[in-house]
């Protein structure tokens, strides 16, 4: 396919106030309305804490849907994106639920001010002896892919990490954690949830695995396996290209 014609996916998601944006169901009507209009597939979902968010189509109309869907939400919206044959969604999907990711536990999200560190920076700080490394996603993703020494949690949902610092991590010996997931998002409500819960250093990677592949040169990259993705293309390689992978998610292993 020529490049022009690849579909273009994005991913986005914002700790946003949407109280004062009006009904959620509102804002859910508009923005089915405008991804059918100009032919996008993918999940939104809503929530009165911000939205998150990953869709595709053609270029053009993923510019399109930015511009109206920034005035919809009322914000600049900062996405990551890639480029693929073939459409990896089939449905649009739009979501209004309690939290944009579900944690199950109350979160001053501003705790994690400071702690970000970008692409360039994160193999300084992963490659510190005292730093302990946590893979905040999936026992399934970890197995997909993950960066050299890091800690798997044997998590099968994000809202089972918390039992997993509570019996296996300690303020007290844990003095640097440096934590990653496959966009950020996950991190962005985990990384203050630690530091509410008095870890002196938190850190975790901006944008995720997904800017860490795009920003970081292959010869430089700590990164080993493919990321997984919850989309039909099940993961992408170090180019963010549909990688070879089966779907471990599948499977009972851990």
């Amino acid at each position: 396919m020529n490049s022009e014609l690849k579909f273009q996916i994005i991913t986005f998601y914002q700790f946003k106030d949407m109280t004062g944006l009006g009904d959620l169901a509102g804002l859910k009507m508009s923005l089915r309305g405008l991804m059918a209009k100009l032919s996008l597939r993918g999940t939104i979902i809503l929530s009165e804490e911000g939205f998150n968010s990953t869709l595709g189509g053609l270029p053009q109309n993923v510019s399109g849907f930015l511009v109206a869907a920034e005035d919809i939400l009322d914000t600049k919206i900062f996405f990551k994106s890639s480029f693929h044959d073939d459409l990896p969604f089939r449905r649009i999907k739009i979501k209004i639920k309690p939290e944009i990711v579900t944690l199950k536990k109350p979160v001053d999200i501003s705790l994690g001010a400071g702690t970000h560190v970008d692409a360039n920076k994160w193999n300084s700080i992963i490659n510190d002896s005292d730093t302990l490394v946590l893979d905040a996603r999936n026992h399934y993703e970890f197995r997909s892919g993950t960066f050299r020494n890091a800690v798997n949690p044997n998590t099968d949902r994000f809202n089972d990490l918390p039992s997993f610092v509570e019996e296996s991590l300690d303020p007290e010996r844990h003095k640097k954690v440096a934590m990653f997931c496959t966009g950020g998002i996950r991190c962005e409500k985990f990384a203050p949830y630690l530091k509410g819960l008095g870890f002196e250093k938190v850190y975790q990677l901006e944008g995720g695995i997904l800017k860490y592949l795009e920003d970081v040169r292959p010869e430089e990259s700590l990164w080993q396996g493919e990321c997984f993705v919850f989309d039909e293309r099940i993961s992408v390689d170090g180019d963010l290209k549909k990688g070879s992978l089966t779907d471990l998610s599948q499977t009972e292993e851990k």
